[in-house]
């Protein structure tokens, strides 16, 4: 049997773990650069404001979630290794997966489990297949062990809708969700029933495998919803006691708004995290002769996010989603990639430079304010987007395509402001001096145009 292995992960950052990451991010990963530290006994929760999450001390955990859905299906252990090295040496945190993606070799949208073994036994949720989780087993520890949180989606819709690979109902939903958290309740797992899609008339499927998760995990795991593309989970289970927080699929096009559905989470009662899982992917495709997602809209999306409230971020690239090696053509889209070279793409690494950004300051404390903002704002996925520090201590803004950005001075607590433009494609620092904390004043970024996007970064002195 094939089976895959999993490396490196960052979690909460000391000054020395900041600047390894910070040397990593800026040139290609090297892997072993940054040690390791475990996160198995992780108990993640969330924050007495509702807002982001934090590990058992109290200490904010930045979610940075990479995808790459078929991971116990498709990589061997050598492959995994070097996947989980680069991402972990990236600045990724957790790692976004099926558990249950297919019944058989052959998966329904053209994909192939490269595993000999099945995940149940005669297509039964309560006979789960041994061989099969000993390998889920390995692949959660190792992960674990190397500092990434596992950020599992129990099962693919097929297994809950009217499809031929239907396995659940209400019952053994309970059941399977069950055994799911009690032989992974010493793990750090966050769970994702839904399989995206949305409840629709198998609402009762979905709670009874959450509710199992819960069960079976003694409470001690945070569970969500996973939904279809242009959905947040707040839309149907927001009030839910076992919705710990929102998951979002903003879509994956080049319209797709991050903003707008963190917004709209942050705005309802009560106060949860909410975090877009499912942005547009790197190098997915958006129709016939047009262009695939860039770099560009990849940090477009992830600063949008932070900036509007979210409690983190994900990343997918089209080509690790599926794992593509070039041995499975013809595969049923065009434009895949090996997975060595999807593994490169700019956007994976610059997600890491959003995370550094964040870190290097209380970025749990920031609150969404537009009014930060005397320019004109825009509209769209282009808009100028501001928040900031609930003591006014700093203030971060966001120039998808690099217009002036106009402040309201008086935001920031303090005599004088420094203030310095950054450049998130990567992550170095241009110094503007001191401004007074009055009045308007406008920064004018270093370049402006449809990829140019900066961030303006005003700290009160």
């Amino acid at each position: 049997m094939k089976t895959p292995t999993l490396l490196i992960g960052l979690r909460t950052l000391t000054p020395l773990a900041t600047a390894l990451l910070a040397a990593v991010c800026v040139h290609a990963a090297t892997p072993e650069a940054v040690p390791a530290r475990s996160v198995k006994n992780l108990k993640l929760k969330v924050s007495p404001n509702g807002r982001y999450f934090v590990d058992q001390h109290g200490k904010p955990f930045f979610y940075l979630g990479d995808t790459c859905w078929l991971l116990f299906q498709r990589p061997n252990r050598e492959e995994l290794d070097e996947y989980l090295k680069d991402r972990a040496a990236k600045g990724f945190t957790v790692i976004q997966a099926y558990v249950l993606r297919g019944l058989g070799k052959k998966h329904p949208d053209g994909n192939s489990s490269l595993l000999d073994a099945t995940p149940l036994i005669d297509r039964d949720p309560t006979r789960p297949n041994e061989e099969f989780f000993k390998n889920v087993d390995y692949v959660v520890n190792r992960a674990n062990e190397l500092g990434l949180v596992m950020g599992l989606v129990t099962a693919k819709s097929w297994h809950v809708a009217d499809h031929q690979e239907k396995v659940f109902d209400e019952t053994n939903a309970y059941t399977f969700g069950k055994f799911l958290g009690e032989r992974y309740r010493n793990n750090a797992v966050m769970w994702f029933p839904g399989g995206d899609s949305a409840p629709g008339k198998y609402d009762a499927v979905w709670v009874a495998m959450a509710k199992g998760l819960k069960a079976g995990s003694g409470g001690s795991q945070l569970v969500c919803y996973h939904g279809q593309g242009s959905t947040s989970s707040s839309m149907w289970f927001h009030k839910a006691d076992w919705l710990d927080f929102n998951s979002i699929q903003s879509g994956h096009n080049f319209a797709s708004d991050s903003y707008a559905f963190v917004s709209k989470d942050y705005a309802l009662k009560p106060a949860k995290p909410t975090v877009d899982m499912e942005p547009a992917y790197e190098n997915h495709p958006t129709g016939a002769n047009k262009p695939r997602v860039d770099s560009h809209k990849v940090r477009t999306q992830a600063y949008s996010a932070m900036l509007a409230g979210a409690a983190g971020h994900a990343y997918g690239s089209l080509d690790l989603f599926w794992f593509y090696k070039d041995a499975d053509g013809p595969f049923p889209k065009n434009g895949f990639q090996h997975w060595r070279t999807a593994m490169a793409y700019e956007g994976s690494r610059q997600v890491g430079l959003m995370r550094r950004l964040f870190e290097q300051r209380p970025w749990h404390k920031l609150v969404p304010d537009q009014s930060v903002l005397a320019s004109e704002q825009g509209e769209g996925t282009h808009r100028l987007i501001a928040a900031r520090a609930e003591d006014g201590s700093f203030v971060i803004a966001y120039a998808p395509i690099g217009k002036p950005v106009s402040v309201q001075m008086n935001k920031l607590h303090g005599s004088s402001v420094k203030a310095q433009w950054y450049d998130p494609r990567n992550g170095t620092w241009k110094a503007l001096g001191q401004f007074p904390s009055k009045g308007i004043q406008e920064f004018v970024a270093p370049s402006r145009g449809e990829q140019d996007d900066w961030l303006l970064v005003l700290d009160a002195e």
